[in-house]
């Protein structure tokens, strides 16, 4: 689920687009759009305080068969959303499960890996080492 909503909604719409046809399914929740309270810490573990707001949006599917799936990701994205919670209510079979990850998540995983590597790149890149001689006069 993670990859599912960490990805961009044009990768997740063409992967489940290749697919095949779209599992019937029924609406059980949304997706509907709301806001939710980011916490932090003061230094990591000190006291909590709030941050800000948000926006997120949730569903949750009912196949055909019964399975339900649930997803929730940042944004206003409503058919990612579906979509993701239908490829959840998809891997509650385990056969289905282990073609799911292999032929759906794991390239996404991968795109994702590689979005994340050149970012890191192009961040060291910019890195600057400060450092201080050490004057004589100790």
């Amino acid at each position: 689920m993670r990859v599912l909503a960490l990805s961009d909604a044009e990768t997740l719409r063409s992967r489940y687009a290749a697919l095949g046809a779209e599992p019937p399914h029924s609406l059980l929740r949304g997706p509907e759009t709301g806001l939710v309270m980011l916490r932090g810490r003061i230094g990591g573990t000190g006291e909590a305080f709030n941050v800000g707001e948000a926006t997120v949006t949730r569903a949750t599917v009912k196949l055909a068969d019964g399975s339900v799936g649930h997803a929730m990701a940042l944004g206003r994205v409503p058919e990612k959303v579906r979509q993701a919670a239908v490829i959840d209510a998809l891997c509650q079979d385990g056969a289905r499960a282990t073609l799911i990850d292999a032929e759906f998540i794991a390239p996404i995983e991968q795109a994702l890996a590689q979005a994340d590597e050149r970012r890191r790149r192009e961040t060291a890149a910019t890195r600057v080492d400060f450092f201080t001689l050490v004057r004589g006069e100790d």
